[in-house]
């Protein structure tokens, strides 16, 4: 893939990911959808911690690569975009069960996407990165280092807009609870 394209992907995806978070109040950001559920605020916050390693890992020592800069693309594709599969995060970027501020949360994910924009126009991305070696995959080319973010944060955007629609319904259902009671209150005065 050509780098325009690829820089094109880049921003595409992170965007979304920018304009979902940016889509819930402070309050929705730090509401659990269901039991089990990760909040908005705690996936911003886990790709924040995912893509800025990425950040230092495109940035950080290579070596040439000795094979085809893009060999684990499809692979990488084909596992974060199987939303039938559940993933566990490693533990080191599993976010913390806190309460997060969403402009807080915003800034981190501008700052990565321009850092990831940077990444893909200036550095060569036939190199393989030697920084971290990940679980499955072993040492990334920089071109597949990118890939996997696009493809990580593509996850997480289907994620997301879960997220939002049971927040959003979890929010409508108790206005609605609020609401009957204030009617019956009235109506029992």
């Amino acid at each position: 893939m050509k780098t325009k394209e690829m820089h094109r992907e880049v921003e595409n995806t992170l965007k979304e990911l920018i304009q979902l978070v940016s889509s819930f109040n402070q309050e929705q950001i730090n509401t659990i959808p269901f039991e089990g559920s990760w909040t908005a605020g705690q996936l911003g916050r886990h790709m924040i911690k995912s893509n800025s390693g990425f950040v230092e890992m495109l940035n950080g020592p290579v070596k040439d690569s000795g094979r085809e800069p893009d060999k684990m693309v499809e692979r990488i594709k084909e596992d974060f975009l199987d939303f039938n599969t559940k993933m566990k995060s490693p533990d080191f970027i599993v976010p913390e069960n806190i309460n997060y501020n969403k402009e807080a949360l915003l800034s981190s994910l501008n700052n990565i996407k321009v850092d990831l924009n940077k990444a893909v126009l200036t550095l060569d991305l036939t190199k393989t990165c030697l920084v971290f070696e990940l679980p499955v995959y072993g040492a990334l080319t920089r071109l597949e280092a990118i890939y996997f973010v696009i493809y990580h944060t593509q996850r997480h955007i289907h994620q997301l807009k879960n997220i939002f629609q049971k927040v959003v319904n979890k929010q409508k259902r108790k206005s609605e609870i609020q609401e009957k009671t204030k009617v019956k209150e009235r109506n029992n005065v």
